[in-house]
């Protein structure tokens, strides 16, 4: 049984905006099961060019529309990082 598909972070951003896909494609030649699948599907990878065409389109800062989408992602922790600079000596060994 297939699982239901949930927004993703760009889908939850186009309805926030109330942007129409149709419009959109219309302005980037980015096409409707495009942005359906960047809306839809998690494993979709959004381009930098794609995101800056799409953030035109709705007449908002790419940067704005990026920190927005992207909200969750952050850089390592302290800890990461000296966990992945001794796990990058080990391998030199």
């Amino acid at each position: 049984m297939k699982k239901k598909s949930e927004l993703t972070e760009l889908g939850k951003y186009l309805i926030l905006k109330s942007a129409n896909k149709a419009e959109i494609y219309r302005k980037t030649s980015i096409t409707e099961s495009r942005l359906s699948l960047l809306s839809n599907d998690a494993s979709t990878k959004l381009s930098g060019e794609e995101l800056y065409l799409i953030a035109l389109a709705l007449d908002v800062e790419p940067g704005d529309m990026a920190k927005t989408i992207y909200k969750g992602v952050k850089l390592n922790t302290i800890a990461e990082q000296e966990a992945l600079a001794a796990k990058s000596r080990k391998q030199k060994r």
